[in-house]
C-alpha cells in the first residue's frame, strides 16, 4: 500500500509579514494512521526539499501525541526534509493521495498544474483522494468530464466561520467554503473546531485540524472497499 502525501511549498501569509505553510497536526496524525496500517508513505511538494511549517502549528496549544511522535521520529524528519518534487511523480505508482492543510495550499497547490493533474489522475483511476482543512483549495481547478470534480458531491473543508475566528478572512485569496460552493459542491460543516468528514466515494474531505485523523482513517476504509470490489 503506497500513499502519496502532498505538502505546500508556500510560506508567505498574503501581504502580511507573517509566515505560513503546512499545519503540523494535519500531517502528523494522518502520517501515523497510514504508517501504523503498514503503508509506504511518500512525502512530496511543488518545490521538493523541506516544506515550510506554519509556525503557529508548532505552538504548545496545538501539540498532540502525533505531533510529538512526528518531531521525535528520525525517519519522518528525514522524509520531511527531502520531499519529492510533484513534477517527478505520477498516479500509477500509488494507491491513494492525501493533502494536509495549513494556509499555504491556498496560494500554491490551488494553481499548481502538477497537483491538479495528479488529483484528476488518481480520481479517474478509482483511487482515493483525501484532503483536509485548507487543502481542499487544491480542488479549485480540478475537473472530471469537463466539470468541476466536486460538483454535486458532498464535501467539507475549512469553514467561513473558522476563517473569521482566526481573523484571516481578508488575508486569504479566497474562502474554502465559498470556493467549494461556487464549484457546485454540496458543502457541509459541523461546529467550529470539531471533527467532521465527508466521504463521496473516492473523494474524502475533512473540515479542520481536528478532522485529520478521521479523514485518513476514512481514506484507508475506502482503499479496502475498492480492493474488495475488485476481488
Amino acid at each position: 500500500m503506497n500513499i502519496l502525501m502532498v505538502l505546500t511549498s508556500h510560506d508567505k501569509l498574503g501581504n502580511t509579514n507573517e509566515k505560513t505553510g503546512f499545519w503540523l497536526e494535519e500531517l502528523a496524525a494522518p502520517y501515523y494512521v497510514f504508517k501504523d496500517a503498514g503503508a509506504t508513505i511518500t512525502l512530496a511538494s511543488p518545490q521538493g526539499g523541506l516544506p515550510p511549517l506554519d509556525p503557529k502549528s508548532a505552538d504548545k496549544d496545538f501539540q498532540t501525541e502525533d505531533t510529538a511522535r512526528f518531531e521525535q521520529d528520525e525517519q519522518a524528519q528525514q522524509q520531511l526534509a527531502n520531499t519529492v518534487k510533484l513534477s517527478e511523480l505520477n498516479a500509477e505508482s500509488f494507491d491513494a493521495i492525501f493533502y494536509p492543510g495549513g494556509h499555504g495550499p491556498l496560494w500554491d497547490l490551488t494553481e499548481n498544474k502538477d497537483s491538479i493533474t495528479l488529483i484528476e489522475d488518481f480520481y479517474q483511476a478509482n483511487k482515493p483522494v483525501g484532503l483536509v482543512c485548507h487543502a481542499l483549495a487544491a480542488l479549485r481547478h480540478t475537473q472530471v468530464d469537463n466539470k468541476p470534480l466536486v460538483q454535486n458531491k458532498k464535501v467539507t473543508g475549512f469553514s467561513n466561520s473558522e476563517e473569521a475566528a482566526v481573523q484571516l478572512t481578508n488575508i486569504v485569496p479566497f474562502l474554502v467554503e465559498d470556493m467549494l460552493k461556487a464549484q457546485g459542491a454540496l458543502y457541509t460543516k459541523a461546529d467550529d473546531w470539531t471533527s467532521h468528514i465527508e466521504v463521496a466515494g473516492n473523494l474524502i474531505s475533512g473540515q479542520n485540524p481536528a478532522s485529520s485523523k478521521a479523514t485518513a482513517q476514512a481514506l484507508l476504509q475506502q482503499l479496502k472497499f475498492n480492493k474488495n470490489e475488485k476481488l
